[in-house]
This record gives C-alpha cells, structure tokens and sequence, in this order.
C-alpha cells in the first residue's frame, strides 16, 4: 500500500513533486486545486470536495497534492504512510509561482481544473507573502509535523527536493 500526503505553501513545489511520484509509483494523483475550482476559479463546495475525496480514498494507494484543511485534512494526514511538507520560503514561493505563471500565461497547467488559466494577481502574491503564512496555517503544519513526525518529510528548499527525489528514483 502506498498513501502519500503532500502539503505545504503555495509555489514550493508539491502539484511537480506528486506528478514525479505519481509517475515513479505507477498511482493516480488527487490535485485538490483541480476538484476545489470549476471552469474559470468557479469554487465548489466544501461536501462537494469532501465527497470527492473520501471516494479517492478508498483507493489501495493514493496520492493527495493539497491542504485545503476543511476537506477530511486529519483523516488524510492519519491514512497517509507518508505526509511531505514543503516548508519553503516565501521569497522561494513567489518566484517560483511567477516562473509557474510565465510557464502557464494563458493557458491551464495539469494540476488545475479545466478553464483556469494561470493568473498572477496581487490577491496571489499576498496569499504567498502573507495570508497563507498566517499563524492559523503555521499552526497547522506544526500540528502535523508533531503528530505525525514518524512519517512527515519536510522540505525546505529545491536541493532538499533534489535529494528527495533522487531517493525515491533509486528504490
């Protein structure tokens, strides 16, 4: 069995690094962004998320790229054998998501519902800088990573990743 969590801030990382494992392990990926959002950043409903993903969880292995704290956060966390934080900067995050943005300009990129092209606004930028490094969002991971340090790896930058990556590639 193989369930593997990723969470984390806006721009580190985690809709690259659950492709990468989703096509190493041979395991469908749940983006939560892709189910939050319909055509052109429609939100749905918090039930309609969770129907969702209790569905996709009934899977022998999974793969769930998100927080979205109010759709069965806790029973993801407790189900997966494997919780990836990416604990990145927030200048890391912006720039990665402005590169993300150019790579994207107009079009939709693979993680996100159909219909949502990438967009780099300010209400984005203070999302990355500011509102989703708020203490309630700290607090949260904090909560993961205590609760459940014997299966959360924390990445903190690209080289953290690297070598992540090179050793998942080498089992």
């Amino acid at each position: 069995m193989l369930k593997i969590a990723i969470i984390g801030y806006s721009g580190s990382g985690k809709s690259t690094l659950a492709k990468f494992l989703g096509q190493h392990y041979n395991c469908e990926v749940l983006y939560l962004d892709k189910i939050h959002f319909t055509s052109n950043w429609q939100e749905r409903t918090v039930d309609e998320m969770t129907d969702d993903i209790s569905t996709f969880m009934l899977q022998r292995d999974w793969i769930i790229e998100g927080n979205y704290s109010a759709c069965l956060y806790e029973e993801r966390m407790r189900e997966a054998d494997c919780i990836v934080y990416f604990n990145f900067n927030r200048v890391n995050c912006l720039y990665r998501a402005f590169r993300r943005y150019l790579t994207y300009r107009g079009k939709t990129r693979p993680s996100m519902a159909e219909d949502c092209n990438e967009k780099f606004d300010f209400a984005f930028v203070k999302w990355i800088l500011l509102d989703g490094r708020s203490k309630k969002y700290v607090e949260q991971y904090n909560v993961v990573v205590k609760n459940y340090s014997d299966k959360t790896i924390i990445l903190k930058n690209q080289r953290q990743l690297n070598h992540y990556m090179k050793q998942v590639n080498s089992y």
